[in-house]
C-alpha cells in the first residue's frame, strides 16, 4: 500500500509544480481563463490556515483526499503529505499553480 500512497502523493506534487494541460481541456479559456488555484481549491475538503500571533498569513494546509488515504498539501513547508493507516509518504513541490497566493487572498477576505 505504501507504494500506492507514495505514487498518489508524488502525482499531486507534480501537478502542483507543473499543472497538466488536461486541466484546461473543455474549458472556455477566452471567458473563464486557464485553470488556476481557485479552481483547484473548489474541490478541497478542508483548509487549515497557519498564522502568527498577529493573525498574519504564513501558509495553509489543504485537505485534498480523505478517508483512505488522507492527503494534505502544505504551502508553508512546500510538501504534500499522505497518511494511510500506519503508512506515511511525502513529496516536495514548487507552487506552479499560485496556490499559496490564492490561499493568502482567501485568508484576507
Amino acid at each position: 500500500m505504501k507504494t500506492e500512497l507514495q505514487n498518489h502523493v508524488d502525482s499531486i506534487a507534480a501537478n502542483l509544480t507543473s499543472p497538466p494541460d488536461e486541466w484546461n481541456e473543455g474549458r472556455d479559456i477566452e471567458n473563464e481563463g486557464e485553470f488556476g488555484a481557485f479552481d483547484y481549491l473548489q474541490d478541497s475538503l478542508d483548509i487549515e490556515y497557519i498564522v502568527n500571533s498577529k493573525r498574519e498569513y504564513l501558509g495553509a494546509r489543504v485537505l485534498v483526499a480523505f478517508g483512505g488515504p488522507n492527503i494534505w498539501v502544505d504551502t508553508k513547508r512546500g510538501i504534500v503529505e499522505g497518511f494511510w493507516w500506519g503508512d506515511y509518504a511525502k513529496a516536495s513541490f514548487s507552487d506552479g499553480l499560485g496556490l499559496d497566493e490564492a490561499l493568502s487572498t482567501l485568508w484576507e477576505c
